[in-house]
């Protein structure tokens, strides 16, 4: 072991040699790697993507290529609660701009930032897949879909009444 994979908490060392034997080696497992330390932490530190190339074996350029290429592996801080907030066509056609609106309103943030605090960030979504639900968001880190949302639904949420 490195100096750099001794850093990783022995859970997440042991979770990420997991993956590369359930995918099959260290490139199949570079982006489940990167979801079981954004599961653990948050979004993925230089540091945590450091120790993990180190112990996948891959180059830290070659991880960091990765996970800027996916938008949902957050590479900066994110708040305590992320609102992922869908702007696809059927959330759009329901009201999702009135929602956008309101939730921007409540939190004093635009997409992409967060709230003085820590507590919330705020990120537009293509489409989370619950149409039926329109207009939809999902919250946190187990991305819990809820809608459909308006004004007094912004409200409970970030009130955490609903």
């Amino acid at each position: 072991m490195t100096p750099q994979t001794s850093h990783l908490p022995e859970p997440l060392r042991d979770a990420i040699l997991g993956a590369m034997d359930s995918f099959g080696g260290a490139r199949p497992a570079m982006l489940e790697s990167l979801r079981l330390i954004q599961h653990e932490e948050g979004w993925v530190s230089d540091d945590r993507l450091a120790q993990a190339a180190a112990l996948l074996g891959v180059s830290a350029a070659e991880l960091e290529n990765l996970a800027t290429f996916y938008s949902m592996i957050f590479r900066r801080p994110v708040g305590d609660t992320v609102i992922l907030l869908c702007d696809g066509a059927s959330c759009w056609l329901n009201g999702g701009d009135a929602v956008r609106d309101r939730l921007m309103e409540r939190l004093g943030i635009g997409f992409g930032q967060t709230t003085a605090d820590g507590k919330y960030t705020l990120i537009n979504c293509a489409c989370l897949g619950g149409c039926d639900k329109a207009p939809a968001a999902a919250l946190g880190r187990d991305r819990r879909l809820v809608g459909p949302l308006d004004a007094a639904g912004v409200d409970a949420l970030l009130e955490g009444r609903e």
